[in-house]
């Protein structure tokens, strides 16, 4: 999109450039920002007290800020906003950056530079922040005067929503924070090369209709595009069911479709349930919606679906065929192509009707009924992980926001959590980023206050950033978060299990010893204001579920105690074929040979 002439005929207010930064976020619709001060960034700090629109969301540490802003994105759709200060303040939002870019999700972060006639210096405090964030950005701005900043939030913002959404970085010098200029709304923007995809091309519409109605094995591969799409329940419940194939969703999709819906094969890959990896091993058609055959789905990519022709639908051309070659591309907005689909099926089999997949679907259900996505006892007595997530989904309403770390809870909750609604499942997929639970969640409640908000977070991953706790206290942001302890960085420690001959080196963390917890997540709960609670025996699991439930007026932290010898599976393990997955009770699974 390019506008290089702004309206005419508009009043034009000299203010500062920190003043117009701020008029500039109250115009774009910005109502939370999540951030902290610093010396190269206190000029905007000064005008943002006097607005009475946007609420300042004061973080214990800048990583925390970036991955409230992705929680606060994933649940509105709408860029979430960070502010950080130059040097380590800029860098420490590095990680969150990464993590958003490789979900795609829209977020826009400000950062303070020093005076521009000092960079290049190594001021105090300086960083080059553009050139360590480049590979992890859609786009970066460096602004040096006063006249650009208004111009150059609103392209920031244009760019992190449209297109295939994502991260985008303004690093602002403090003189031209502090230097005047006119303001006036909308500005020009000027963005030669940006483009966004037009509208679906029909002869690659009526190729995949052909295709989808000519398999005898199809699957729908499901992906987190489809969530970042904004595409319509409805629109795509109606193809699915038109269709008639079964379905996957990758980690980032979970909530696209009802957990429920009889279609729904769960989650693929390398902890995939046995009925998704194998259905795609199997198909002769993948029809991948929003999503970009990751490691974590392929595995080894030259094994991965060999019989299956592939139609692949995204908003951005640089995926279409990155990995697996695309028999049907399709480049364009899934909100726009899902129901163009729709009516190029109906006009596909209007004559003849589809290809016979009753074959198919029984052996598909034969297989889900054989090998079941479930789990089997340690013999140490202690809470079992899977079962403290299947009572929490029991217990929670259907409008629950979920949110996790990353580890062996975050596959167990993929697997026993039941999804309802769009835009309830927040997770760090692409990145894999301990530590993203807090402050997800954080920024998730924060949008949407009148909803419940879980996290269920790792002892490992908890450690990282739970000093957030004390924004969540401080500004009234009652989330719950349960700690899946089971003393360990419990997805390490079952790789030794497996591939070092239960050589545990470096993954005990002493979080839920019976003598000495260090630390004791109940006293340090309640340190920051928190509600705290401990579950370690079955039978009063219940009533603490319900008792953190019941708390509204301030953040929950419930510490189950679990076993270190829960295993997630099933599993599929690194470098080799997703036909060698492996169930939870040892089976290979076996399928009919067609």
């Amino acid at each position: 999109m390019t506008r290089k002439d702004a309206p005419s005929g508009q009043d034009r207010q000299v203010m500062t450039g920190a003043q117009a930064l701020v008029r500039s976020l109250e115009e774009l619709g910005v109502t939370d920002i999540f951030g902290m001060p610093g010396g190269a960034i206190l000029p905007f700090y000064d005008p943002l007290l006097a607005s009475e629109r946007i609420r300042h969301i004061l973080v214990r540490h800048e990583q925390g800020a970036g991955h409230a802003a992705q929680g606060y994105a994933m649940v509105t759709g709408k860029p979430g906003l960070c502010v950080a200060t130059s040097g380590p303040g800029a860098t420490n939002l590095v990680t969150a950056l990464s993590d958003a870019h490789m979900d795609s999700v829209p977020m826009v972060a400000i950062t303070g530079q020093v005076n521009s006639r000092a960079i290049g210096t190594d001021a105090f405090q300086e960083a080059d922040i553009l050139g360590v964030t480049m590979p992890f950005v859609k786009h970066s701005f460096l602004v040096t005067s006063a006249d650009d900043i208004v111009p150059r939030v609103a392209e920031a913002y244009h760019l992190a929503s449209t297109g295939r959404p994502g991260p985008v970085l303004i690093d602002i010098s403090k003189d031209a924070l502090e230097g005047g200029t006119q303001f006036s709304w909308p500005p020009a923007m000027d963005l030669p090369g940006y483009h966004l995809p037009g509208r679906p091309n029909p002869r690659r519409l009526a190729q995949a209709a052909e295709a989808i109605a000519s398999a005898e094995r199809p699957v729908l591969y499901l992906g987190g595009g489809l969530n970042r799409a904004g595409v319509g329940a409805a629109d795509l419940a109606e193809l699915i069911e038109l269709i008639g194939a079964p379905f996957v969703t990758t980690l980032t999709a979970l909530d696209v479709m009802p957990s429920d819906h009889p279609l729904n094969l769960g989650m693929p890959g390398m902890h995939g349930t046995v009925a998704a990896v194998g259905a795609l091993q199997r198909s002769d058609l993948l029809v991948c919606l929003g999503a970009r055959f990751d490691d974590r789905v392929t595995g080894k990519p030259s094994t991965f679906a060999t019989r299956a022709s592939v139609i692949h639908v995204d908003v951005d051309p640089a995926e279409i065929s990155k990995i697996r070659t695309a028999d049907v591309p399709i480049v364009g907005d899934l909100a726009e192509v899902v129901p163009a689909l729709t009516r190029a099926y109906r006009t596909a089999t209007a004559d003849n009707g589809p290809a016979d997949t009753s074959a198919w679907h029984a052996e598909i259900a034969r297989v889900r009924a054989t090998y079941p996505t479930d789990w089997t006892d340690t013999d140490d007595g202690l809470l079992q992980p899977q079962e403290v997530i299947t009572h929490l989904s029991r217990a929670a309403s259907p409008d629950t926001i979920w949110v996790t770390g990353v580890g062996q809870h975050q596959m167990w909750a993929a697997h026993y959590l039941d999804f309802h609604q769009r835009h309830t499942w927040l997770t760090s997929a692409g990145a894999g980023t301990m530590g993203y639970g807090v402050p997800a969640a954080m920024g998730a409640k924060q949008a949407r206050p009148d909803r419940p908000v879980w996290l269920i977070d790792g002892d490992g991953c908890f450690q990282m950033t739970n000093q957030e706790l004390a924004t969540c206290t401080l500004n009234g942001i009652p989330i719950k978060v349960a700690i899946i302890n089971n003393s360990s960085l419990g997805m390490v420690r079952q790789w030794q299990t497996l591939f070092y001959e239960e050589r545990y080196s470096n993954t005990d963390l002493h979080t839920g010893a019976d003598t000495v917890r260090i630390p004791d997540f109940v006293t340090m709960a309640k340190a920051y204001g928190a509600a705290a609670l401990r579950c370690e025996r079955l039978e009063e699991l219940d009533e603490v579920i319900a008792q953190a439930n019941a708390i509204n007026d301030r953040p929950v932290v419930v510490d189950f105690i679990v076993s270190a010898d829960a295993q997630v599976w099933p599993m599929v393990a690194a470098g080799v074929s997703n036909d060698e997955i492996q169930h939870a009770r040892g089976m290979s699974p076996q399928w009919e040979e067609e």
